[in-house]
């Protein structure tokens, strides 16, 4: 198992950039908007402006440490090195969360899907097949991985742009506010900003994977240069994606009086847009929606686990093992196919309240890192410049994410702490009760 294969830096710009959009899944704009709706009184993409605005702080944070500590661990890497390994092993457990569970949950909304189309299949078929294609992808080169993925996302606009045009010609015909040219989704007199910032929270969630890139680092060239601008082309991308669309959404739906289900109006928004044939491909469209980010989240945990095995903090020759030909963490990527089958039998909702806690732990210390890089060790806040970049600006962002922390449902938090535990127990057992620094891994090169 021992071998000394890296993995090779193939990827270039807009393909990591490609990959980030992925695991966002730019169609969940449809899933969240009824809810939002509800709750913004009207206007989505107002919520989302001030959602873009608070996670962009915490991308300008991940680019900061990128450019210092260009290496595929992410938030796990980030506060090891800034702030202290014990810490940075903890986060990076608790990161495991968002980035092990996403393409389990993937493969349990495609369960969900197409068991609704085809009832009399069994559920276990929809699962395997699932995690068969994203396993067998991820397990070829990660250049063939992101050409893939390149195809879904396009599918993805190109069913977008057919909604808006479709969207544009019912406007023509009355429906809705009766005209594109209305700014009432973003400001009416006497708007309700609190909320505005309710809706905001929420759709939060929808940006989970700008970050995700950073986990891509050792995969290509320049990476100092190459994922800092990947991580705010991925945000503000996405976020352009989810204001234009929810743009067009509002104008067709002032208000959610239209919906018999607002917190599941994907369909009838597909329906009463462009009719049932449309609403046919829109939703075979989201089984591409799913297969897409189920691509992109696998290869960003399997690189997670493999900086955590070649730190050998886990097993390394398993979890730091590459392959020789396909240069991919191989056997990470089948652990974490078998983990994604729990899709057969795991719930929706536990699932969602885990990964949020794990994305939010990672966003909270990539914030708090910045400080503990710059602003503690290298003492670069002394001047106005400094300070604002290395301590004002992270610290907007550690704010932004602690209002997500505040409307964390309950069961997020006590399972989060639950699985926080045990990978304590498991960090005094790897240190000898705290009396050794958690292994680190010395050489900071990967093959060009």
């Amino acid at each position: 198992m021992e071998n000394s294969v890296k993995l090779k830096r193939s990827l270039n710009l807009w393909q990591i950039v490609i990959m980030g959009l992925a695991y966002m899944t730019p169609m969940v704009v449809f899933d969240t908007f009824g809810i939002v709706s509800g709750i913004t009184e009207g206007h989505v993409p107002t919520a989302y402006i001030i959602a873009l605005i608070g996670m962009l702080f915490t991308a300008v944070s991940y680019g900061k440490l990128v450019k210092v500590f260009p290496q595929a661990g992410s938030a796990y890497t980030y506060t090891q090195k800034a702030m202290n390994r014990h810490l940075g092993f903890l986060v990076g457990w608790s990161s495991l969360l968002d980035y092990l569970l996403l393409p389990m949950v993937n493969a349990l909304l495609t369960k969900l899907y197409l068991n609704a189309l085809f009832p009399s299949v069994p559920d276990f078929i929809w699962v395997l097949v699932f995690v068969g294609i994203v396993t067998f992808l991820n397990l070829r080169s990660v250049k063939v991985l992101a050409n893939f993925n390149t195809l879904f996302v396009l599918i993805q606009i190109l069913i977008m742009i057919v909604f808006i045009i479709l969207v544009v010609k019912g406007l023509n015909a009355g429906e809705g506010t009766g005209t594109v040219l209305s700014l009432q989704p973003f400001f009416v007199e006497g708007m309700n900003i609190p909320v505005l910032i309710t809706g905001a929270t929420i759709l939060c969630f929808s940006f989970l994977g700008f970050d995700a890139v950073t986990t891509l680092a050792e995969e290509t060239p320049n990476p100092e240069k190459t994922i800092p601008k990947a991580i705010m082309l991925t945000a503000l991308c996405g976020g352009l994606i989810f204001i234009t669309t929810s743009f067009f959404i509002q104008l067709f739906f002032p208000d959610i009086s239209r919906f018999k289900e607002p917190d599941a109006a994907l369909p009838e928004i597909a329906l009463y847009v462009g009719g049932k044939l449309f609403q046919s491909i829109f939703l075979c469209t989201t089984f591409v929606n799913t297969l897409a980010s189920g691509i992109a989240s696998h290869a960003s945990v399997s690189r997670l686990l493999y900086v955590m095995g070649r730190d050998k903090v886990f097993p390394e020759k398993w979890f730091g093992y590459v392959h020789p030909k396909w240069r991919t963490p191989a056997i990470n990527v089948v652990i974490v196919g078998v983990i994604s089958l729990s899709a057969w039998f795991f719930d929706l909702v536990t699932a969602a309240s885990l990964i949020n806690f794990g994305a939010l732990m990672a966003f909270t210390f990539v914030n708090l890192s910045v400080i503990g890089h710059f602003a503690f060790r290298q003492k670069m806040h002394r001047n106005p410049k400094g300070f604002f970049n290395y301590v004002i600006m992270p610290l907007l962002g550690a704010g932004s994410i602690g209002i997500l922390w505040i409307n964390l449902n309950v069961s997020s938090i006590i399972m989060g702490i639950a699985w926080f535990a045990v990978g304590f127990v498991y960090l005094v057992y790897l240190t000898k009760a705290f009396r050794a620094a958690p292994p680190q891994f010395v050489s900071e090169e990967a093959e060009i």
